[in-house]
């Protein structure tokens, strides 16, 4: 009889060629870089003009020139203290809100609501009522980036606190736990990791509306100076304002994931 496959030891049988490329960071910065050369290269052969999108070498230039005059730090300082002030006060509206009406049914019945309907408006077209209302300060700004920043935590501390598993609810009782200590030893706890990804999402938001805020009767910040630049065609400062914004959310979003693995270090996922 033949042999076959099936009569042969494993051993001998050979394993299947499988190709895979080493580890390491090094090869998540190949197609950024094939991408900044190839941009490097449309710019210098004329195929991409320059009034359309600068070549990476004057921006790179661009971008000394704004800090060693004190433009670019100037309107970083201002764009970061606007975030501040707005997530500050959009998070504890977030998270003050959510808490109200997710520990209780009348909370629920009285915060939802207005929550969902405000949260259904087009945020950027307030704008105009918030010039009204508050003027040309730094009020209607901080107020818009309050509100982006405001409902990604809401809904995700509300889903998570409506999620925490009701057997620990049960404990509570048993060891006879205050309302006050029932919030703070089981129910933020546990809605913590809903909380971070609102937390993520918002100042994600938070920068998508600073953008458009400092844009509007602004005379300072990254925005502004973006406006101003578009003014005078010059697309290597709207890229390199375009590019600290970029940075800004990476930085942040990984202080925040930096938080996360220290907050949530007690939970395991899928991948450990």
């Amino acid at each position: 009889m033949a042999s076959t496959e099936l009569d042969l030891p494993a051993a001998s049988r050979a394993a299947p060629v499988r190709w895979r490329l080493p580890g390491g960071t090094g090869w998540r910065l190949v197609s950024p870089l094939a991408l900044l050369a190839l941009w490097q290269l449309a710019s210098s052969t004329g195929l991409l003009p320059e009034r359309l999108l600068a070549a990476p070498s004057a921006v790179a230039a661009t971008a000394l020139d704004l800090v060693s005059s004190g433009t670019l730090p100037e309107a970083l300082a201002v764009s970061l203290g606007r975030v501040a002030a707005g997530c500050s006060v959009g998070a504890v509206a977030g998270v003050g809100l959510a808490l109200v009406a997710g520990l209780s049914r009348a909370g629920e019945y009285a915060v939802d609501p207005p929550m969902q309907m405000l949260r259904a408006l087009p945020l950027f077209g307030l704008i105009p009522l918030f010039i009204l209302w508050f003027g040309i300060g730094e009020t209607p700004k901080v107020t818009l980036l309050a509100l982006g920043v405001a409902f990604p935590l809401y809904l995700n501390t509300f889903a998570g606190i409506r999620g925490v598993d009701a057997k620990l609810a049960e404990v509570a009782d048993v060891l006879r736990l205050s309302r006050g200590e029932l919030i703070r030893h089981v129910v933020l706890p546990g809605a913590l990791p809903q909380v971070l990804v609102g937390l993520r999402q918002s100042l994600g938001v938070g920068w998508l509306v600073l953008i458009v805020a400092e844009q509007v009767n602004a005379d300072s910040g990254l925005g502004y100076m973006i406006n101003d630049a578009r003014e005078f065609l010059r697309t290597d400062v709207i890229v390199v304002g375009l590019l600290v914004y970029c940075a800004l959310g990476l930085v942040t979003d990984w202080l925040v994931r930096l938080l996360e693995r220290r907050a949530l270090a007690w939970r395991r996922g899928l991948l450990g």
